[in-house]
């Protein structure tokens, strides 16, 4: 019996063929892009993702076989907003969970909706992710697109429709939890927040959570036997979460993928206000998470920018001769704006220090600091709300540079420890999800099928250095913050 994971990322769809051992028996990727056609914008194109999905499929069948798949879960980007007609075509492309288009839309909606209120019955704030102003900015900017409006779906519950021979309709609960649409306690869509907006809540679907089946595979087309039972799926940092072994309090995964995620467990809803939360894929338990618009997408756009056809590794190799705190240079790496911990859509992309001694791996260098910086900072907003952590885990394509998790390490002033499933991540813990829901095996079985692949101590004397850049990495940001809306053209 066998389990199939599919992720939905940000730059690739992956996947994941798990045997009844909860042991990876085969792996593909396909990649896509994330476009930004304008300053602050954040779109992809759903075709590319069921493309990207028919070929990793493919890619596993020929390398292992489906014919045994106890159940397969999609999971993905969230809350990705993808609109669909009367037919069910897409009517644009998706706007994405770290556009920041809308700020003049966020603004509105707190001067009517009061955000204590929003908190207390979502555990969300009037933040760049909520999906009520990027609703409100259709209906501004695109009026026409915003009338043929008839059912909303999220990345990977489009992706489950689509294998499922266009069925089943459905959001997922951390989708809904994502929104700002969904009454945690009541239990309930807040159509209150869409009757401004003359949208019928008939466009937003049931909710399910991530280990009920929902459907099934169907399509000759599809290398998957018809009738292969088909899982809600779950939040692709929430996956992450699983394949990070993270079932109880203590522990924290960083996970470095297009954007970068913090990932803490809670046995109850506890929101925080800098913070995002979620349903964990365990029921009963919740992710207190933080999401940063920009991390391995950060890293990529500098080499496809400034280093094409350049491998990450020879790029890290230079920037490691670079000394700690690239000699003066200090990166934020707001270049979509931000989401946590400061939930600032007109925050920028900024370098200070820069003199003519510095070259292209003093900025790749910095780039690598200033994600590692804001991990640091989404440490302290939970430590300062009274949340230990003992055990710092990385995980995803840019823990794989052992420059990064040794600066991470020593920005954190931890060790830092890169599991086995760290590269598949999202995709491996999506795959676990359907053996559970297939039947295969339970939650407990992933204690066993996630283990240490090696720890990276921090660098003391590096350490010393980040303990005065990452001040400076806060100050920046600080003084700034009043100067970023006169730049203009974020919401071109």
């Amino acid at each position: 019996m066998r389990a199939l994971g599919v992720d939905v990322g940000t730059t690739a769809v992956k996947a994941v063929l798990l045997d009844e051992e909860a042991r990876i028996v085969a792996e593909a990727a396909h990649p896509h892009d994330l476009k930004s056609p304008r300053p602050g914008w954040a779109e992809e194109d759903p075709a590319d993702w069921w493309r990207g999905t028919r070929a990793v499929l493919e890619a596993l069948a020929a390398q292992a076989g489906l014919d045994a798949v106890a159940a397969v879960a999609v999971s993905g980007m969230v809350p990705a907003l993808v609109l669909l007609d009367e037919a069910g075509a897409v009517l644009r492309p998706s706007i994405q969970q770290n556009d920041v288009r809308h700020g003049d839309e966020i603004a509105w909606y707190r001067a009517r909706f009061p955000e204590d209120e929003l908190f207390r019955r979502t555990g969300a704030t009037w933040n760049p992710q909520v999906i009520p102003p990027k609703l409100l900015w259709l209906q501004r900017h695109e009026p026409e697109t915003f009338a043929r409006i008839r059912r909303i779906a999220g990345s990977y519950e489009y992706v489950t429709w689509l294998l499922g021979g266009r069925g089943p309709e459905y959001l997922e609960a951390n989708w809904a939890l994502e929104s700002g649409l969904w009454s945690v306690r009541e239990r309930r869509w807040l159509v209150e927040y869409l009757e401004p907006l003359g949208l019928d809540a008939g466009v937003l679907r049931p909710v399910r959570t991530p280990v009920e089946r929902v459907g099934t595979a169907a399509g000759a087309d599809l290398p998957l036997p018809p009738g292969t039972p088909l899982a809600a799926g779950s939040a692709d940092h929430i996956a992450a979460a699983l394949a990070a072994g993270l079932l109880e309090e203590g522990e924290a995964v960083l996970k470095f993928g297009g954007a970068g995620d913090f990932l803490y467990v809670t046995p109850g809803f506890a929101p925080l206000p800098e913070l995002f939360i979620d349903h964990h894929d365990v029921p009963g338990r919740y992710v207190i998470n933080g999401c940063m618009a920009t991390s391995g997408s950060l890293v990529k756009w500098f080499r496809d920018r400034f280093a094409p056809g350049r491998a990450y590794a020879d790029l890290d190799a230079e920037a490691a001769r670079v000394p700690a705190g690239s000699e003066g240079l200090v990166l934020l790496p707001y270049f979509l704006g931000e989401k946590t911990p400061i939930h600032d859509p007109q925050a920028r992309g900024t370098v200070i220090g820069l003199t003519l001694h510095h070259g292209p791996a003093h900025v790749y260098r910095a780039i690598l600091e200033g994600v590692a910086f804001a991990f640091r900072h989404h440490v302290e907003v939970l430590r300062a709300h009274g949340h230990a952590i003992e055990r710092f885990y990385v995980m995803d394509g840019g823990a794989r540079s052992p420059l990064w998790r040794k600066i991470t390490a020593s920005v954190l002033g931890r060790p830092v420890h890169r599991l086995t499933a760290g590269e598949a991540g999202s995709a491996f813990g999506t795959a676990f999800l359907a053996g559970v829901v297939g039947g295969a095996w339970d939650f407990a079985r992933i204690k066993e099928a996630v283990r240490v692949a090696g720890t990276t101590e921090p660098d003391p004397e590096w350490s010393r250095v980040y303990e005065e850049r990452y001040g400076v990495y806060r100050e920046t940001y600080r003084r700034l913050r009043d100067l970023y809306p006169k730049l203009g053209g974020q919401h071109a």
